[in-house]
């Protein structure tokens, strides 16, 4: 058994069904009521800013989670080269209070975004190589200010009553800090992640750091990750995520969207990320007819590693769309896979 979620970028485009930012929001939460009616474990929606795409996932989240009351509602991922912790807890904390405990907040490095060192707009003056580290740093930080320790010293003429003592930040939302997941792309980000105590995802893509295909070497991180998890003798079970592309084919609309995709689409292939010396293995898309997708699947050694799998989807297609996508995935896939 595994969880399935679906993983949404939220683009909106003039010549798509998807035309406008609200299109893309209001949509986002209607796919996310339909995928828990059809027993969806998961609606994770991708964060990238100057985009015409989701950028600022909380106020989308709570609203999810006031239409739902099971799916688990995430990120993947949220780039903490442009947050403050301190706001970013704050956030954090009542939209989980407001699902209820549900929110899966990926978090990481993120990658190139579509301005040259967008941070800097957002009030952060690091060149590309400081703010590698500045995003960890960050992280951490975060971290700690979701445990829900004190830490600020109180106004000793408050506006308001308060207990005696230092002060945290508001809301605090336990169980939070065990939800948190780092996007990592190497075996060392993998180990480093489960040193600090927080859930691995692994998305379509990773440094390539051996000559092996794509889900070989995604696989050896998510080992990595947990030989390290049991290292740090954490007081949790941690969960393992991979993101793939799938498109099972059983209309004809589903033939002419993805039936042609050629060869290429078939196949891992190498290349490199702006500002990253090192390359980057991306995998391979599952198109084809269920039972085909089936034999395909069944190979992949980082499934077989990871309790979650998340289902990237064309968001610009539509709700109607998509919820057919997703229902084929649990109907004509997951089964004979053992997912469900």
């Amino acid at each position: 058994m595994k969880k399935i979620g679906f993983l949404s970028f939220g683009f909106w485009m003039d010549n798509a069904p998807v035309k406008t930012a609200a299109d893309s929001y209001l949509q986002s939460i209607e796919l996310a009521v339909e995928a828990e009616k059809m027993g969806l474990d998961g609606a994770w929606y991708r964060v990238h800013h100057f985009a015409k795409q989701i950028g600022s996932p909380f106020p989308l989240m709570a609203a999810i989670a006031a239409k739902t009351s099971k799916i688990e509602i995430g990120t993947g991922l949220i780039d903490m080269r442009y947050e403050n912790p301190y706001y970013m807890a704050e956030n954090a904390g009542s939209t989980d209070i407001i699902a209820q405990n549900r929110v899966q907040l990926g978090v990481g490095r993120g990658s190139p975004e579509q301005v040259l060192d967008g941070w800097k707009y957002f009030g952060y003056d690091y060149s590309e190589e400081a703010v590698k580290e500045v995003a960890r740093q960050r992280t951490l930080e975060f971290l700690k200010l979701i445990e829900g320790q004190p830490f600020a010293e109180p106004n000793p003429q408050p506006m308001f009553p308060q207990d005696p003592g230092q002060l945290r930040i508001e809301p605090y939302s336990e169980g939070l800090r065990q939800r948190i997941w780092w996007g990592s792309g190497s075996i060392q980000t993998a180990v480093w992640a489960a040193e600090q105590g927080m859930n691995l995802q692994s998305s379509t893509l990773v440094n390539y750091e051996t000559k092996e295909p794509f889900h070989v070497q995604q696989a050896r991180q998510l080992r990595a990750y947990k030989e390290a998890w049991k290292k740090a003798g954490h007081d949790f079970e941690p969960r393992t995520l991979v993101t793939r592309s799938i498109f099972p084919i059983t209309t004809d609309y589903d033939r002419q969207l993805f039936g042609n995709q050629g060869d290429d689409a078939k196949y891992d292939s190498v290349g490199y990320l702006a500002y990253h010396q090192n390359p980057t293995i991306f995998g391979r898309s599952y198109a084809g007819e269920p039972d085909q997708i089936v034999k395909e699947l069944a190979d992949d050694e980082a499934i077989k590693e990871a309790d979650t799998v998340l289902v990237t989807i064309p968001s610009t297609l539509g709700v109607e769309y998509n919820v057919h996508l997703l229902q084929s995935i649990l109907k004509d896939v997951a089964p004979d896979l053992g997912w469900r």
